[in-house]
């Protein structure tokens, strides 16, 4: 039996609708609405799309965006006085710079410069490291929105067994601490692994987030597994691929993503709900400091 299709845009709606009544839940009693400061370098054609993409949608959630444009050539010291001034206003909850960053810019500088509270992305050391001592803040968007398609397919975690092809900062580390914390057992494959299809077909869930198209092979998928392909390429031909050979794939899955329209929309609705949460952790901690 074919596998079910995971319809991330969907679930995506659902978690943007969420948002957006927790929002005017705000503005209805005299609260200000959420600030996400969106920080775009450079000319990239791909990254002004997933730009305009995430200030459309807080606009359509009722959520304050600022736009900060700065040219390719910006400097280091220019762009962290950008970072600077946003983790120093009060309307700005949430900071995101847009990657890849230009070659001549330390990545790794710019998110360690901003405010942990602020990151919405969930990359900064200070929210990596309480992901991993299980106690998660702000999450690293895409395997947070990983765990809402899971969840919404019915699927359980405690004892089941995980694999993630791919080891990135953005999305295989923080994913497999994120099944760790739901009581799944995870392995991590990566470039220096030798065994991949072994695990691949020994697993309950695959999430594949290697960047390569086609590189989960359909015939690797244990019978009745879930798939989540993460990866988002884009072929000679113009056409967008994923990381799993999906037609063979969704002849042995229970449930997979397709690509495009399943793990892409999660990452923009989790990085609302990510600055909807700043928002009232920033309050909190205010609220503490009030006579």
């Amino acid at each position: 039996m074919p596998a079910r299709l995971i319809d991330g845009r969907a679930i995506a709606q659902t978690v943007q609708q969420e948002v957006r009544q927790a929002v005017e839940a705000r503005l209805a009693a005299g609260k200000r609405a959420p600030g996400l400061a969106v920080v775009l370098v450079g000319d990239d054609p791909a990254s002004h799309v997933y730009v305009r993409n995430k200030r459309r949608t807080c606009d359509a959630i009722g959520m304050e965006s600022r736009s900060v444009d700065l040219p390719d050539n910006v400097s280091l010291g220019d762009l962290l006085d950008v970072i600077d001034e946003l983790n120093a206003d009060p309307t700005v909850d949430g900071i995101l710079v847009q990657q890849p960053l230009p070659g001549h810019i330390d990545t790794e500088q710019v998110v360690e410069r901003m405010d942990p509270a602020k990151d919405v992305d969930g990359f900064h050391p200070y929210n990596m490291g309480r992901l991993a001592l299980r106690l998660p803040r702000l999450r690293p968007c895409t395997p947070y929105g990983v765990l809402r398609l899971l969840e919404a397919t019915g699927e359980t975690y405690k004892g089941r067994h995980g694999v993630i092809v791919g080891a990135s900062n953005i999305v295989g580390r923080p994913m497999a601490l994120e099944l760790m914390l739901a009581g799944a057992t995870v392995t991590v494959c990566h470039r220096f692994s030798t065994d991949t299809p072994e695990h691949v077909g020994r697993a309950d869930i695959v999430i594949a987030a290697a960047g390569k198209p086609g590189l989960v092979r359909g015939d690797w998928i244990k019978p009745g597994a879930t798939v989540i392909d993460v990866g988002i390429n884009r072929l000679e031909d113009g056409s967008l691929a994923g990381d799993v050979e999906f037609d063979r794939a969704a002849e042995r899955a229970a449930w997979i993503t397709p690509v495009p329209g399943g793990v892409g929309p999660m990452t923009v609705a989790m990085l609302m709900k990510n600055t909807l949460q700043a928002c009232e952790d920033a309050e909190q901690v205010a609220s503490c400091f009030l006579p």
